[in-house]
C-alpha cells in the first residue's frame, strides 16, 4: 500500500494539487488489482490551514508521523509561506525520502524549498522559469541540472512549475503505476485538450481493463 502525504501550509495553491490528489484518492481510473493508496494531509501542526482559496483544512497527522518508507510518497504544494522556518523540518523529511528511493513531488514555491536545501543540486528539475530558483533560493547550485518544461521526472523525484500541475500528476500517477498505460495517455490528452475522443478512449481503457 502506497500512503500519500500531502504536506499543507497556510496560502497553498489550491488548483496545482487538484488533479494529483482526486485521482489518488478516488481511484476511480485505476487499473484492476492496483496498488491501494491511502492519502493523508500533513503539516507541521494540526493546527488548521488556510489555503489560497480560501479553504480551511485540517491536517490527518504531523511531520514526526510520516513512516520514512519506500511505499511513503511525499508531495509538496506550491505557497507563499514556504520562507517560513517551520517548514524546514519537511524539507529535511524530503530528503530522507529520497535517499532510500521514496517519491518526492514538487511544485512551485516547493521547488525554491527544495534548492535551499541543496537537493535540486545534481538532479534533473524544474520549477518557474530559468532564474526563478536563483531568486528565491541563494544557495541555489543545481543550474545546470534545470530543465525549462513544466514537470520533470527524475526517477523517485518529480518537480514542477506552477502551470505544470496536469503533467505533474501523469508523472506521478504514472510512477505509482496505477494507471494502465493507455489510461494514463488519455486521461492526460482529455484533460490536456478537451477533446472528446481523448474521453471516449478514455472510458473504453477502462472497459479493456476490467475484461483482462
Amino acid at each position: 500500500m502506497f500512503t500519500i502525504y500531502v504536506y499543507i501550509l497556510d496560502t497553498l495553491a489550491d488548483w496545482e494539487l487538484g488533479h494529483v490528489t482526486s485521482e489518488l484518492h478516488s481511484g476511480r481510473f485505476f487499473k484492476k488489482g492496483a496498488e491501494h493508496v491511502s492519502l493523508k494531509t500533513v503539516s507541521y501542526s494540526k493546527e488548521p490551514v488556510t489555503t489560497m482559496g480560501g479553504m480551511k483544512i485540517i491536517p490527518d497527522c504531523v511531520i514526526d508521523d510520516i513512516v520514512v518508507s519506500d511505499t511513503s510518497v511525499l508531495l509538496l504544494p506550491g505557497a507563499n509561506t514556504w520562507n517560513d522556518q517551520k517548514h524546514c523540518a519537511i524539507i529535511e523529511k524530503a530528503g530522507e525520502l529520497l535517499s532510500i528511493g521514496a517519491m518526492v513531488g514538487a511544485i512551485c514555491g516547493a521547488t525554491a524549498a527544495l534548492a535551499n536545501f541543496g537537493l535540486l543540486d545534481t538532479r534533473p528539475h524544474t520549477s518557474n522559469g530559468p532564474g526563478f530558483l536563483e531568486m528565491f533560493s541563494p544557495g541555489y547550485k543545481g543550474q545546470n541540472f534545470y530543465i525549462d518544461e513544466p514537470s520533470v521526472a527524475d526517477n523517485n523525484l518529480i518537480t514542477a512549475g506552477s502551470t505544470g500541475g496536469l503533467l505533474w500528476a501523469k508523472q506521478i500517477i504514472e510512477h505509482l503505476g496505477v494507471f494502465e498505460s493507455n489510461t494514463l495517455e488519455s486521461w492526460y490528452a482529455y484533460f490536456s485538450t478537451g477533446k472528446p475522443e481523448h474521453f471516449f478512449a478514455l472510458m473504453q481503457s477502462l472497459q479493456s481493463g476490467n475484461e483482462n
